[in-house]
């Protein structure tokens, strides 16, 4: 049985998993990857402003730029389009920590590196929420098989077993990283009204609490 999300206008398209595994993507033309571009930054535009389910095909074309036939070919619906804009961000994000500049990339101390981590990951929760959430809702555990909870919870297990050598960083680093559900950032955002700087600094508030 196959797990499947709504996609706009009540359709529903396969769910691969709750946040894609990123890896090198394909190399394409400069001018495929332009229009990619143009189509997945008028997508989140879109999303940022509206939500998930305001995107249609045609809208992103107008949005862009680029005719609506070449959006269909490119992406195939909006729910493979909404995955794929899913899967820039992951991918943008894990550059950023994984070899960006730093505290967020390499180079910074270990506690500087998770804090910068951790606030970052409250932006890309808070940026994508509303399609975090309604993947979330499809398959409440698919976020832990997913390649990008993996390797985020590799990177904040290491950065904790460099500031607790001795600790259980395995399970601190899940521990850490539960409150980021989709489901925990939205009752936090949207019904208690919490900014994305209030969570920052409770984060790090309860990261000190025993220190």
């Amino acid at each position: 049985m196959s797990t499947e999300i709504p996609q706009a206008g009540g359709a529903a398209a396969p769910l691969l998993g709750l946040l894609p595994t990123v890896g090198t993507p394909a190399p394409e033309r400069a001018d495929a990857a332009r229009n990619r571009r143009k189509i997945l930054d008028a997508a989140a535009r879109i999303v940022s402003e509206d939500g998930p389910e305001a995107v249609t095909m045609n809208q992103v074309a107008h949005a862009s730029g680029i005719g609506v036939g070449t959006v269909y070919r490119r992406f195939g619906d909006v729910s493979q389009l909404l995955w794929a804009l899913l899967d820039d961000r992951e991918r943008q994000f894990q550059e950023a920590y994984m070899s960006g500049p730093p505290p967020l990339g390499p180079g910074a101390p270990a506690d500087a590196r998770l804090d910068a981590f951790l606030d970052a990951l409250v932006d890309r929760v808070g940026e994508q929420r509303e399609i975090l959430l309604a993947a979330h809702s499809a398959a409440p555990r698919a976020r832990y098989h997913s390649g990008a909870y993996r390797v985020m919870h590799t990177h904040v297990a290491l950065l904790i077993g460099r500031l607790r050598p001795g600790s259980d960083s395995t399970l601190l680093a899940h521990l850490l990283l539960a409150p980021f559900s989709p489901d925990v950032v939205h009752h936090l955002t949207v019904e208690q009204e919490l900014s994305a700087d209030r969570l920052k600094a409770g984060v790090r508030e309860l990261l000190r609490l025993r220190a």
